[in-house]
């Protein structure tokens, strides 16, 4: 029996250029006719100048412009593509696109799941170092797009196209410069102890203490020992000192700029 490789050993592999595929990626294809205009229409990537093959990150929001979705939109043909997303997307996703799918020539189809790919453990670390969002930590529906990192807009978000759904809120933060209420940020917590998810953030604790934050993700990092990701108010610019308490323990920590290494 073979013994399965240790968080360690596959955070090493993945650092050291082993292909990453992330785990369990949920996918479903639209294809006929009118697959091109109607997701042209409902995601804020710029599909149709996307070639047979291509790929790209993209964001299928709410009609406020509050966070559906992100996903990755590949090009199958010239009718055809696919799209995929983090374990529990493709649901929600199609539910969405079928909301606005009225006469149309397009079929929603599930197809399976990616394979696992490396430990998901590992992958995590990973992430959360690259301050990655996921879908039920930072992917969450009271998200701002923006919120998640101009990086993240950077690549999802085309503002050259015409008109889709859910662009107003976002062409409309993007002209004021990004400014949002808060902003994905990392933490390097102090100690041993990796902090809870929902975890309070906390500054100014010996005066008048004020909550600016909670942790969304946290794993250990072999590298940098615990860390976390977690979204914090924008009056608190990195690099900061702040605390982090929940439920029967607290620690120190560190606010960083994304990515933490």
């Amino acid at each position: 029996m073979t013994e399965a490789p240790s968080i360690e050993d596959g955070y090493r592999s993945i650092r050291t250029g082993s292909t990453w595929v992330p785990p369990g990626r949920e996918r479903f294809s639209v294809e006929g006719p009118d697959a091109a205009p109607y997701l042209q229409g409902q995601l804020s990537q710029d599909v149709l100048k996307l070639a047979v093959g291509g790929s790209a990150w993209t964001l299928l929001l709410d009609p406020t412009g509050k966070l559906g979705t992100w996903l990755r939109v590949t090009r199958t043909g010239e009718q055809s593509f696919v799209l995929d997303g983090d374990p529990g997307t493709a649901e929600v996703a199609i539910a969405r696109l079928n909301r606005f799918k009225l006469r149309t020539a397009a079929e929603i189809v599930v197809l399976d799941p990616t394979d696992a790919g490396l430990v998901d453990a590992s992958a995590e670390v990973v992430r959360i170092e690259s301050g990655v969002p996921k879908a039920g930590a930072e992917l969450v529906d009271d998200v701002i797009p923006a919120e998640l990192g101009q990086w993240l807009i950077d690549a999802s978000v085309s503002f050259t196209k015409g008109c889709y759904t859910g662009q107003e809120l976002v062409a409309r933060v993007d002209s004021r410069g990004g400014n949002v209420p808060r902003h994905l940020r990392g933490l390097v917590i102090e100690g041993e102890v990796v902090p809870p998810v929902g975890a309070e953030i906390v500054v100014d604790p010996s005066g008048q203490a004020k909550v600016v934050g909670a942790v969304t993700s946290s794993v250990r990092s072999p590298e940098l020992g615990p860390i976390a990701l977690a979204f914090v108010h924008r009056t608190v610019e990195p690099p900061a000192e702040v605390v982090l308490r929940w439920d029967g323990g607290e620690a120190s920590a560190h606010v960083r700029d994304l990515p933490l290494r």
